[in-house]
């Protein structure tokens, strides 16, 4: 099993009191856990939330992310995030990068257009996500910035659920294989997080259901 940082730890029991994080069964693939980011609303739970993102990304500048100018969050839980861990990036890092976030509509007055907040044209972007399955929430949020003239980098997550995606091989990978290759997507919690968790806490039913998945959907060499 893999450790847990503190953060990742944090997040991970804020997250569950809250109720945005649940094991049980659920309808994605008879998923033994469910992880709702829209539930992560109050100021207590943002912080651990944006805490834990803004470390992930400095983290990751060390270790081979592309530098990037700015942060898009994709409409509507994007928003909140991406502007928390611009601020957190700023203060706890010293990391000062600008914050995007897309409309769901254009709007036809005043600045107009579907982008708010810091100009994408020309600019090198990370893309912050939530929760990847198959990946389609991240390519589409991609494809945004690339219509508004960005260069998108990179991409941060929440939780990978590390299982094959559209190409028989990870979502993270075939993600990695469309923007700066190895390294451009890392993540704050992996499926493997979540039984490290339950593993810690004696929580063995839920332990094996979450392993049972694994064997069935999971990709096996991810690291």
């Amino acid at each position: 099993m893999s450790s847990l940082d503190k953060y990742q730890n944090d997040l991970i029991e804020h997250s569950m009191a809250v109720g945005a994080l649940k094991f049980g069964s659920f309808t994605l693939n008879l998923s033994p856990y469910f992880f709702n980011a829209g539930l992560l609303a109050d100021g207590t739970v943002l912080d651990t939330l944006c805490t834990a993102y803004a470390k992930t990304i400095a983290d990751s500048l060390k270790a081979g992310l592309p530098q990037f100018d700015i942060l898009f969050g994709p409409a509507y839980k994007g928003i909140p995030f991406a502007a928390c861990t611009a601020l957190l990036l700023h203060r706890d890092h010293g990391i000062d990068v600008g914050y995007a976030y897309d409309r769901k509509e254009a709007k036809d007055h005043g600045e107009g257009g579907v982008m708010v907040g810091a100009p994408v044209k020309g600019k090198r972007v990370l893309v912050l996500d939530d929760v990847a399955t198959a990946g389609t929430a991240i390519r589409g949020a991609i494809d945004v910035v690339k219509r508004e003239g960005g260069n998108v980098v990179g991409a941060v997550l929440l939780l990978d659920r590390e299982e094959v995606g559209r190409e028989g091989k990870s979502m993270i990978e075939e993600v990695e294989g469309i923007l700066s290759g190895k390294g451009s997507v890392p993540t704050i919690l992996k499926m493997r997080h979540l039984m490290t968790w339950l593993e810690q806490h004696g929580r063995t039913e839920e332990l094996k259901s979450m392993q049972e998945y694994w064997e069935q959907y999971g990709v096996k060499d991810s690291s």
